[in-house]
């Protein structure tokens, strides 16, 4: 009795761990609740080591796992989502380095706290696989534009649309996130949060789906979600600048400039809190700055704009295909054998299509006559150039025949397997006169050699 308890009381101190560390940070002291949201949610993001694993390790885990043969409506236990859990931090630290691994068990338990907590409020103990699928999504590091890709494969048809009643369940399990973090009144799920993302009801492609959750400003139900990318890119970011408030001589994270103030700007800290000084007004236009360009290097940019040398604009992003690629039918691809016999069936194409077992027609004995009177004309004539190259008689065709063949070439013809050896007995001859030229020329008859071999290959087929 004391010891389930005490177990119960353990278990519940590991559910408040995260959100005590949350508190522990005064997020709460944003004053914008766009960066509020994102900042909490990079917190746990973080604290969980999901910014470790991108969205390709996602897609393989819920693989391997077996989440791609269920429907989306399934439910799953907790002890099996602790399971795909664990897999997802046991591929991750092998991955790291040595002296960069993690402590799964406590990511474990912290993203496992965490997602009973954001999608299993109830105390059911049990999950569908689509909220597993779509928070692991978000959560996961990654570019944005691949994760709304995978997004869109698991919300959208065969014709590749997107199926509005699937993109509507897909808003109510990505906004429970900022509810999770006590951010619901601001972005939690609504019954015109589907409108407000796309309000005229038309065929949306992949494209039109990026463009929309990708745009400037995005979704207001959403606008958290690309600022939690941009956070995770500026985190390391250095603005050699001095704030106007509070005289840091530089910043770390994103830099804010204000549109009507001379030379006024902010620090992220600064800006977050609404602090102000001298003509400026929080209610002033302020830009957002991810990046530090010296004044040198903009008269620079701007010179080459001018002068067409570069582009005025960033590519825009990738466009992809309307129609999603189909997977290839490879159950009418025939997977080679090896032959056996040289004399044995070969597979010819005919107009049709169809594969047609033909057999090689036997050799006829003037076929063999004509080949060796080839080769005893290949040999004298061989013999004549020689003779006038030379000044010294060639051997005869018998005692070509009887030359030992040279030691690399008689490794090689030793491994040859037996019933290679006694297809036809010209591949052997041709193969002794190859060695009989490479005698007689040197390294000067290699190519002719081969040439030689090459003919009487093609002889016997």
């Amino acid at each position: 009795m004391i010891e389930e308890s005490g177990k119960r009381r353990r278990t519940m101190a590991e559910k408040r761990q995260l959100f005590m560390e949350m508190r522990a940070q005064n997020f709460d002291v944003i004053r914008l609740s766009t960066y509020r949201t994102a900042c909490k949610l990079r917190f746990v993001q973080k604290r969980c080591n999901l910014h470790l694993v991108d969205i390709w390790n996602m897609i393989e885990a819920f693989r391997d796992n077996g989440l791609n043969t269920l429907d989306h409506n399934t439910e799953i236990n907790v002890s099996r989502l602790e399971t795909i859990i664990s897999s997802i931090y046991y591929q991750l630290n092998k991955r790291l380095p040595s002296t960069h691994q993690i402590s799964v068990e406590q990511s474990i338990s912290l993203l496992l706290n965490f997602m009973i907590a954001a999608y299993d409020s109830e105390g059911h103990g049990k999950l569908t696989v689509f909220s597993v699928k779509a928070m692991l999504a978000t959560m996961c590091g990654g570019k944005i534009l691949d994760k709304l890709r995978y997004v869109f494969s698991q919300i959208s048809d065969s014709n590749g649309l997107m199926i509005f009643t699937k993109f509507d369940q897909l808003l109510k399990e990505v906004l429970k996130l900022p509810t999770a973090v006590f951010e619901g009144p601001s972005f939690g799920y609504t019954e015109h949060s589907l409108r407000t993302c796309f309000p005229q009801q038309k065929k949306i492609t992949l494209n039109m789906f990026l463009d929309t959750l990708m745009a400037d400003p995005p979704p207001q139900c959403l606008v958290w979600l690309p600022l939690l990318h941009r956070l995770a890119h500026v985190e390391n970011v250095f603005h050699p600048v001095e704030c106007s408030y509070c005289r840091c001589e530089s910043m770390m994270g994103f830099r804010y400039r204000c549109q009507q103030c001379h030379n006024y700007q902010l620090c992220q800290t600064c800006f977050w809190r609404g602090h102000a000084s001298g003509p400026h007004s929080n209610q002033h236009q302020m830009k957002e700055h991810s990046s530090w360009k010296s004044p040198a290097k903009k008269l620079s940019q701007a010179i080459s704009r001018s002068l067409g040398c570069v582009p005025s604009r960033e590519p825009p992003r990738p466009l992809f295909p309307e129609q999603p690629e189909k997977p290839l039918d490879l159950a009418h691809i025939v997977p080679p054998r090896p032959l056996t016999n040289m004399n044995d069936a070969v597979v010819t194409h005919v107009s049709s299509g169809a594969p047609t077992p033909t057999k090689r027609s036997a050799r006829s004995p003037d076929a063999a006559a004509d080949e060796h009177a080839l080769i005893s004309a290949h040999v004298a004539r061989l013999q004549r150039g020689t003779r006038g190259a030379r000044g010294r008689p060639s051997p005869s065709p018998s005692a070509v025949l009887s030359l030992p063949l040279p030691a690399g070439v008689s490794d090689a013809f030793s491994r040859v397997p037996r019933q290679q050896k006694a297809v036809q007995p010209c591949s052997q001859l041709g193969v002794y006169l190859s060695a009989a030229v490479f005698s007689v020329k040197g390294c000067a008859g290699i190519a002719e050699a081969i040439q030689f071999t090459t003919t009487v290959a093609m002889l016997k087929y």
